[in-house]
């Protein structure tokens, strides 16, 4: 997995914004609320939010830990981008869109 193929992945989304953050990060974001982070050092490591059941069970794999600032909002940091396949990795950046989406007021959704 490579930053580019994350990039890729997160603008199939509708609406969604990028742009850096505290001068290193990377961030998605719909409506203004961030659902993907990408540090831009090296080596290539992912922030995103999970469901609430998820949180456990991945914070219990190695490579995988609680999201520095944010895991209490059930965000987890992904410090071995090679532990998802493709397929994967569309599916958690999809699911924590659409976690950080459902709590997006309307009016603040871009109309594309």
């Amino acid at each position: 997995m490579d930053i580019e193929t994350i990039r890729s992945i997160c603008n199939t989304l509708h609406s969604v914004t990028e742009d850096i953050k505290w001068g290193n990060d990377l961030c998605f974001s719909i409506g203004g609320k961030m659902f993907c982070v990408v540090p831009l050092d090296t080596p290539l490591k992912v922030s995103l939010k999970v469901t609430d059941e998820e949180f456990g069970i991945l914070t219990d794999q190695q490579g995988i830990i609680p999201a520095p600032y944010a895991a209490r909002n059930k965000w987890i940091l992904i410090e071995n981008a090679n532990l998802f396949d493709p397929e994967k990795w569309k599916y958690f950046i999809s699911q924590s869109y659409h976690l950080v989406r459902a709590r997006v007021p309307k009016g603040k959704l871009i109309k594309l």
